[in-house]
């Protein structure tokens, strides 16, 4: 015998008020703010000393302009590990490990005039630096 299905059908249950007014908010699109320019500034370098050094120099430039910087924040140390046999022949299990260090940074300047600009592609850093940099 086959069993009928009910055909009642059921009620949407609805939101208290306070959830209702918090859905809404959520739902409603916020006036897009003017995002200011900013350039970003990535450093990486094998030596922390070298980075620290050159992050300094590109806040001093930018603090010399009176520009708001963020930064430096160090990211996470990249660290590359490299194993390697010590002999060439049967010892197999002698092995050597070398890793490399990649120490980051990151600077943001906020509202970069074409002075700033101009100022840091003068900027004279260390070879053992490397930097990119986003407007």
């Amino acid at each position: 015998m086959p069993v009928k299905k009910s055909t009642a059908t059921k009620k949407k249950a609805s939101l208290p008020a306070g959830r209702q007014a918090k859905k809404a908010a959520k739902t409603e699109q916020k006036p897009a703010e003017q995002a200011l320019p900013k350039l970003r500034i990535k450093l990486r370098a094998y030596d922390h000393k070298i980075i620290d050094n050159s992050a300094r120099q590109i806040i001093d430039i930018a603090n010399r302009y009176g520009v708001e910087v963020i930064g430096p924040v160090p990211l996470p140390t990249e660290v590359l590990k490299f194993t390697v046999n010590r002999s060439s022949f049967v010892h197999k299990n002698a092995r050597e490990q070398f890793e490399m260090r990649v120490h980051k940074r990151v600077i943001d300047i906020l509202n970069p005039s074409q002075e700033i600009v101009e100022a840091l592609r003068d900027l004279n850093l260390p070879s053992g630096v490397d930097i990119t940099v986003k407007i």
